[in-house]
């Protein structure tokens, strides 16, 4: 059925011949990319399908780009393995429907699948604009979901996944409150007047049994905080009776929420007792469910306990109840003028940056101004801020310099704006959403309390947070200064280190000069050229670790034969061959492609390190090739490694011998790793002596 034109195209493919052999004839034309997404039965089906797997088989052959996004679980897993052959899989969950894009310029779509079961119907379809936005929605989602891998090892681990959900099902929301609750160990609730009647028309069973697990000591009990009144006093006092405990708070929260000690729920909604939620944020985020935790911890502590309540409401004391706002102007202009009338202070959480500077486009700051010049003290806090918005914080600062502005950790952002004035009145606005350009559409349900425990809890959670962020800068100015000072450090080093060369170099030339016309016959000669060999090693070393540390440490890679390089080195050592330690090694041809000189420095320390600790017995140096990498070990049968320097080893200052600077296998791991290569070490297993590897790739 053509709808639009012969050449911009859609039609539906009836029957299950036809969609075969016409998707077998897209696949086949296919050039570049592949995109397919589709719910958990699909990989099923496409697997089910003998020639259509092999046409997505084929994909990978010709390179063409595969990607697919479906929902990974444990009755689908094996199909998804073998989907992972052929394409680059992802995970989402709750995805229904499916929907396949070639080359981007076609699409097909099809409303569900069963599982391992043929497609019976496609929508096909080139019409460009719609071909775009289905693509855009694919990549949408792409870039959202899990990778295979890890959504697999979490199925087959059964690991607990952290996750934020919003749930806008009354069924599915129901379920998931009844579950938290029988999951829970603990279980504390802050809700609206309306909370306790929600509770008897919907949890009334999965509360009782909570109290009754509770009463048996397998549960920590439930904590109530609401707002008690005349309209919900028999409710309170039929829980109180179950075994739940109770406060009253004035004014609570704007949301409802409860936590658990692992997750967390909280919806906006005024609850009802005949009417169920329509919308739910659920999270087992540990960042979601401390915050929660700290705000029901506060309004606790300040709550005014059930018993006492309900005997105020007997005796005829009513307090006044919150007020929320659901016109935004109207919740707007009354922060401005809260804004206006501080005696003492202001205390401006946001909740984004975006609404920050929706306030700065607004003017809303300005009349901080006002504040400022009653004397009062003004602190701001921001989210984690990009370019733009610190520029606009210098900008602020300039032209009130008496306003704190301290930016927050982004671990630590919430949704909701808050506004304290002199720790008496607070308002709460909720970010209903933030690609608005003004604060009127950006801002859903707003919240105004002058209760004293409200206030003072927020005013604690700010207080709390605006020393967080003075901490941060601290850290971070002290990590600065460690950075500066490890430079400098660095450079005093480098360049100590290439002073002592200057002097060492003409003595250790002289006292060579004069041992080779003396010989042996003069030992102080010797003397002073052994020290001058070690100052000039050390020097050496000192100028490696201070490359390595300053990445500077670069390598003059060549073809070699490794076999040439062990030997030059071994002849170095061929004066030590005495009291009773010998050195055998077995040369062999084998071929790299190395720094000659770095090597000779690796394999010398592993032989100086060798001959150290080794006073008879032997010391062996083999060199083989295994596959890709090549392969040396020096063993010997010396007194072996310490075990307390084992898992320090090849770190720098790594010993606990009076010779040496425990710098060597430092450098040489630090040269192993600029190969690509690794280093490793062990004590023998006979007790005699340690052994120490180390791999190259190999010459192809």
């Amino acid at each position: 059925m053509t709808l639009i034109s012969s050449k911009e195209k859609t039609e539906v493919w009836e029957g299950v011949e036809d969609v075969v052999s016409k998707s077998l004839q897209v696949l086949h034309k296919i050039q570049k990319t592949c995109d397919l997404c589709t719910e958990a039965n699909g990989p099923s089906v496409i697997l089910a399908n003998g020639p259509i797997a092999e046409a997505y088989a084929d994909l990978k052959r010709r390179g063409v780009k595969t990607r697919l996004i479906t929902e990974i679980t444990k009755d689908n897993i094996h199909y998804c393995r073998q989907m992972m052959e052929i394409a680059e899989l992802r995970h989402m969950d709750g995805i229904k429907g499916s929907l396949v894009i070639a080359d981007g310029t076609d699409y097909a779509g099809v409303a569900n699948t069963q599982e391992a079961q043929p497609i019976t119907q496609l929508i096909v379809s080139n019409v460009r604009a719609f071909v775009e936005q289905r693509q855009y929605f694919f990549l949408t989602l792409w870039s959202k979901a899990m990778p295979a891998e890890q959504r697999i090892t979490e199925i087959e681990k059964g690991a607990t996944r952290r996750e934020t959900r919003v749930l806008d099902n009354p069924e599915e929301i129901l379920a998931e409150m009844k579950r938290m609750n029988d999951d829970s160990s603990e279980m504390s609730i802050c809700a609206t007047s309306g909370g306790l009647q929600f509770t008897r028309s919907f949890l009334y069973d999965a509360t009782k049994r909570l109290l009754e697990r509770s009463s048996k000591g397998s549960h920590k009990g439930v904590r109530y905080i609401t707002n008690i009144n005349s309209e919900n006093i028999d409710l309170v006092k039929e829980f109180l009776d179950l075994g739940m405990q109770v406060r009253h708070v004035k004014s609570p929260q704007p949301m409802s929420f409860g936590i658990s000690e692992k997750e967390m729920g909280a919806t906006v909604e005024l609850l009802q007792g005949d009417r169920m939620v329509q919308s739910l944020l659920l999270s087992n985020e540990p960042l979601y469910v401390k915050h929660f935790q700290s705000i029901f911890e506060g309004l606790w502590k300040g709550g005014i306990d059930a018993a006492e309540r309900i005997r105020e409401i007997e005796q005829g004391i009513e307090p006044a109840d919150i007020e929320i706002i659901r016109n935004p102007q109207d919740a707007l202009g009354r922060a401005w003028n809260l804004m206006r009338s501080p005696q003492h202070e202001v205390q401006l959480m946001f909740s984004t940056t975006g609404a920050f500077q929706r306030q700065l486009k607004m003017g809303g700051l300005s009349v901080l101004t006002e504040a400022v010049t009653k004397g009062a003290k003004v602190k701001i806090l921001l989210p984690a801020a990009d370019e733009q918005v610190r520029n606009a914080i210098a900008k602020l600062s300039a032209q009130m310099p008496e306003v704190g502005i301290r930016a927050l950790d982004k671990s630590l952002q919430t949704r909701i704006t808050i506004l304290i004035v002199d720790r008496k009145e607070c308002m709460l606005f909720e970010l209903k959403d933030d690609t608005k350009e003004t604060s009127h559409e950006a801002v859903g349900v707003s919240m105004y309390s002058g209760s004293k425990t409200i206030v003072h809890s927020y005013a604690s959670i700010f207080d709390s947070l605006w020393k967080q962020t003075e901490l941060y800068e601290q850290l971070a100015d002290a990590n600065e200064q460690l950075k500066v000072h490890d430079k400098m450090q660095r450079e005093f080093i480098n360049i100590a280190a290439h002073e002592l060369r200057t002097p060492i170099q003409p003595i250790l030339g002289m006292a060579e000069m004069l041992e080779a016309e003396l010989g042996d016959k003069n030992d102080n000669i010797k003397l002073i050229a052994r020290n001058a060999r070690r100052l000039e090693q050390l020097t050496r070393n000192i100028l490696d670790v201070t490359r390595i540390e300053s990445q500077s440490f670069k390598l003059d890679l060549e073809e070699l034969n490794l076999n040439d390089v062990i030997l030059n080195t071994i002849e170095d050592y061929s004066d030590q061959m005495t009291n009773g330690v010998k050195l055998l090694y077995q040369p062999a041809d084998i071929f790299v492609t190395a720094d000659r000189e770095r090597v000779m420095q690796v394999v010398s320390n592993l032989l100086g390190n060798a001959f150290k600790f080794t006073t008879e017995g032997t010391i062996t140096v083999t060199a083989q090739r295994n596959g890709d990498e090549v392969t040396v070990a020096v063993r010997d049968t010396g007194s072996g490694i310490d075990p307390e320097i084992i898992p320090r080893l090849f770190t720098k200052f790594a010993t606990k011998s009076n010779r040496g600077t425990g710098l060597g296998l430092f450098i040489s791991k630090s040269i192993i790793d600029a190969h690509c290569g690794k280093i490793w070490a062990e004590n023998n297993k006979d007790g005699k002596g340690a052994t120490v590897w180390f791999s190259l790739p190999a010459q192809q």
